[in-house]
């Protein structure tokens, strides 16, 4: 039918074939040599591996220097800056610069500021660890009793911090984040000392550019504080948080606010509904007062009532004089807050 063609069989054996036509193109292609691949393109992305990678070599780049090894420079800096006798304006800066070598002079960058942190902190724990070893409270740990001196090397870091702070050369919510570490690793006594030392610097520690830095890192260390506290047997204590967070934080503060309005209308206040004898107490001042807590616990309800809004302003204009007699308005105005 087709033409005969001979073709090498893979044997080397020749065998005469009848082929059609139209294979015969098919045939001399499949015993054709391969032809060679295309030379490669220079426009397309080569990606090296490691081994094919020329060494690169930069002298200048700084040699990276181990964190732990950079943390203890830190702290030994700064304690050899906690013995000095001076007050901390004369050293604090100088110590900062010799311990963290800023890009800027006078302040600290974001991981500057970070490190500073880190290793304060551990200097921190290392200074509470010593104070219990040692057997003192930890805000008189390192006060010498020969000369009466309060050194307390803790209250010595807090200081510094807290004018690093104050003055803007590191960021403002450091001083609140070691007094929180310090709360945390106290004894219940030992944080009586410690929140006394808050209270003392409530007046730095409430300016704008320190407070709106620090004031839920605050808020928090108070509320754990209450939290540890026994309610029976540290009354005193737990009030002293509260007045200090009535102090510190606005009348405007939200967290001071009850956002959802939801009040606790179980909480019913029980006294004496008539007069007893032998008690030498005016019964109206002392019905007038506790009666002003049915309004507190349910507020809504008084502000809708006419008649019990009348009531309640009536009973507060009886002690109004009172307590703006013994107590400064800001007092007043945080008790009724706090009823």
């Amino acid at each position: 039918a087709g033409r005969s063609v001979r073709l090498v069989c893979p044997s080397n054996q020749r065998s005469d074939l009848s082929v059609p036509e139209p294979y015969q193109r098919l045939a001399s292609l499949a015993m054709a040599e391969p032809s060679p691949p295309p030379p490669p393109s220079n426009s397309g992305l080569r990606i090296l591996l490691a081994k094919d990678r020329a060494p690169t070599s930069s002298p200048s780049a700084p040699a990276a220097v181990s964190s732990h090894a950079d943390r203890d420079r830190i702290i030994g800096v700064f304690r050899t800056a906690l013995s000095r006798n001076e007050a901390p304006e004369a050293f604090a800066l100088q110590a900062v610069q010799e311990a963290i070598k800023p890009q800027k002079q006078t302040v600290l960058v974001l991981e500057e500021n970070q490190t500073l942190e880190n290793a304060l902190r551990r200097l921190l724990q290392e200074l509470v660890s010593s104070a219990v070893q040692s057997g003192k409270g930890i805000m008189q740990y390192g006060n010498s009793l020969d000369s009466g001196e309060s050194n307390c090397l803790i209250t010595r870091l807090l200081d510094i911090m807290l004018y690093l702070c104050e003055r803007g050369h590191v960021e403002g919510g450091m001083v609140f984040q070691l007094l929180e570490d310090l709360t945390d690793m106290s004894t219940i006594k030992d944080c009586k000392d410690v929140f006394g030392y808050i209270e003392s610097k409530q007046d730095v520690l409430g300016k704008q550019e320190l407070f709106g830095r620090g004031k839920l890192v605050m808020l928090r260390t108070c509320n754990q504080l209450l939290r540890r506290l026994s309610k029976s047997n540290d009354v005193v204590f737990c009030g002293r948080i509260i007045m200090f967070l009535a102090h510190f934080f606005p009348l405007s503060e939200r967290s001071a606010l009850n956002i959802k309005g939801v009040f606790n209308t179980s909480n019913e206040t029980k006294y004496e509904k008539d007069a007893t004898d032998g008690i030498s107490v005016d019964f109206n001042f002392y019905q007038t007062l506790w009666s002003l807590q049915e309004h507190f616990r349910n507020p809504a309800l008084t502000t809708t009532n006419p008649t019990k809004w009348q009531k309640f302003a009536s009973n507060l204009t009886v002690h109004s004089p009172s307590f703006f007699h013994d107590m400064q308005p800001f007092t007043f105005s945080c008790s009724m807050f706090l009823f």
